[in-house]
């Protein structure tokens, strides 16, 4: 008989790598678990990052930090991902799922301080207080109402009525703004705002256009020349969704003519990877537009709820496999385990795979107390609660060659 075995993996050689400044909340509860910690405040180009990974466990990262297939090729210890993010499109989200890499993010945390960026800058844009408050600083008094407007009665067109979309939906009626918006996908609308089933509608119609779609591919230049040309003659424009979704070029000509009278933008196509000079975009120095650095999310209220939603969700997937908020893997929410031993067992998703883990703890009279399977179009996720009470070790080879796996943990 093969002694049985007591414990898995060592937490303490569980490597968990952060980078780019996430609030010290997450690295405290990865110590608290357990887990040691390395913290960067820069994000790592790909070949760095691929060299860093070799004997990392666990990567949060946010935006900028590009997770790419060589990253993960090279990454061979690599278990999970953490996006300190509301978006995942920095991860290349297949060779992740290909990888056996769970990934894991946070959709909700900083909803509130991205609204309440934009609603600020809505109310700058509508009385050119950024302009005026640039010529104070440089001595000049201009106590003029021309170009200036209240919120109240006009119309925001929101383009993306997710999350973001709706609660800056539901803060623009507070101050007495009609809300129309356009989204792909069926929503329900809050309060009174009306759906549009065009953008174009969205556009003509708006006194204010703002954007907060996803930054898939195929909303890649969603706002360029064309789009601009539809909007109102005199309207604001403003982008705090992904950097790519707006042409820029398109947008600095349509101020330089007047017919966008005011933009803030918050992302920008390609950002730069730490903080300092280096900075370029077309929009610099046209009038009334307001340029701020990717910081729609950067409140500290937000960043300690994201810290501490993110890393609470990856410490539960290492400490029990729970998959219940993973992006790409199947999900399975999961009890706490008691006495049990617990297999994890992520594959593609052909047939037979239950079976024959099922056949190969059979074979070892090990019995099951707990089973639970979800899958997708192309993989499948596993776990298995057993009585530890058996008299031999399963043989995790056995298991680890059973046909069509990924990934296979043991927790003890």
């Amino acid at each position: 008989m093969v002694e049985e075995r007591k414990t898995s993996f060592p937490k303490g050689r569980m490597k968990v790598l952060l980078l780019e400044n996430i609030d010290p909340l997450a690295k405290q509860a990865f110590e608290t678990a357990g887990y040691p910690v390395e913290q960067l405040r820069t994000s790592l180009g790909e070949d760095a990052l691929a060299e860093k990974l070799q004997d990392v466990f666990v990567l949060g990262i946010r935006s900028n930090t590009q997770v790419t297939p060589k990253v993960l090729e090279n990454a061979r210890k690599l278990t999970a991902v953490g996006a300190f993010c509301i978006g995942t499109e920095q991860i290349n989200l297949p060779a992740a799922s290909e990888a056996g890499v769970a990934v894991f993010n946070d959709p909700f945390s900083n909803t509130r301080s991205v609204v309440e960026l934009v609603l600020g800058e809505m109310i700058m844009l509508s009385r050119g207080t950024f302009d005026k408050s640039m010529g104070m600083h440089d001595g000049i008094w201009d106590k003029s109402a021309e170009g200036s407007a209240e919120l109240r009665g006009k119309t925001l067109g929101i383009i993306g009525y997710g999350n973001i979309g709706k609660q800056l939906s539901v803060v623009a009626e507070t101050f007495g703004m009609r809300v129309i918006f356009y989204n792909t996908s069926e929503t329900v609308a809050l309060g009174n705002a009306r759906r549009m089933y065009s953008m174009n509608q969205v556009l003509e119609a708006s006194d204010i256009v703002s954007v907060h779609v996803s930054g898939k591919v195929s909303n890649e230049g969603l706002i360029g020349e064309k789009e601009f040309m539809n909007m109102k003659d005199g309207a604001l424009f403003i982008n705090a969704s992904r950097g790519k979704v707006v042409d820029l070029e398109a947008l600095a000509r349509q101020i330089r003519s007047e017919k966008i009278r005011g933009a803030a933008i918050d992302v920008y196509p390609s950002e730069p990877k730490s903080n300092g000079p280096g900075f370029e975009s077309p929009l610099r120095g046209l009038p009334n537009v307001i340029l701020t650095p990717h910081i729609g999310g950067s409140t500290g209220e937000a960043q300690r709820l994201i810290a501490e939603a993110v890393s609470g969700r990856l410490i539960s997937f290492l400490d029990t496999g729970d998959t219940g908020l993973s992006v790409n893997w199947p999900r399975i929410q999961l009890p706490s385990q008691k006495s049990d031993h617990r297999f994890l067992h992520y594959h593609r998703n052909v047939p037979g795979v239950l079976a024959n883990l099922n056949g190969v703890l059979g074979s070892r009279g090990i019995n099951v107390t707990q089973q639970y399977l979800q899958t997708n179009a192309d993989f499948g996720y596993a776990v298995v609660d057993v009585n530890k009470n058996y008299d031999d070790r399963v043989l995790i080879g056995e298991l680890k060659a059973v046909p069509g796996t990924i990934r296979f943990r043991p927790l003890y």
